[in-house]
């Protein structure tokens, strides 16, 4: 007996996106990055020093420390707008399920693009960037996994010459 799954490239712009025709720990997962997402924009935008020197490492006691936090209010509020508005397509449209974890798996790579295009200072390793890696690796698979279809498992067996006696 052997399976075969079949990866669906369409179902990253679905014809039904009301409709998510894949696994259910798939859209599980997702829903826990998601309200990570959701928490860390919080963090960034209500913290007092928006999380640049209590997690980031960031000593925002130099000269231009408040705008370093400034940077990182703003930088959770437009975090904040992107998780919720994928929170809301994500709920209210499940078929965009592989769409959203396409979208949410390039992020820790364009942090490490940023990264790569100047070094932070910092006073030990950011939980970002600590967690890059682990996370497209984990994303990338959700992202795929989120391709294919429950029902295009085929039974190749019973479709053999042995069998149709």
């Amino acid at each position: 007996m052997i399976r075969t799954m079949r990866l669906d490239i369409k179902k990253v712009f679905p014809k039904d996106p009301s409709r998510f025709e894949g696994f259910r720990l798939v859209r599980l997962i997702a829903a826990l990055f998601l309200l990570v997402m959701v928490a860390r924009s919080c963090v960034h935008l209500f913290a007092a020093d928006g999380g640049a020197q209590r997690i980031a490492g960031i000593d925002t006691s130099v000269e231009g420390g408040n705008n370093i936090i400034a940077i990182f209010h703003q930088w959770g509020a437009i975090q904040l707008i992107l998780a919720v508005l994928l929170l809301v397509l994500f709920l209210r449209y499940p078929g965009f399920t592989p769409l959203i974890l396409f979208t949410i798996a390039l992020d820790p790579v364009m942090r490490f693009i940023a990264g790569q295009m100047m070094e932070l200072t910092t006073t030990g390793t950011p939980p970002g960037e600590a967690l890059n890696g682990a996370a497209f690796c984990l994303l990338s698979i959700l992202f795929i996994a989120s391709l294919v279809n429950k029902s295009s498992r085929q039974d190749f067996s019973s479709s053999s010459p042995d069998s149709a006696n």
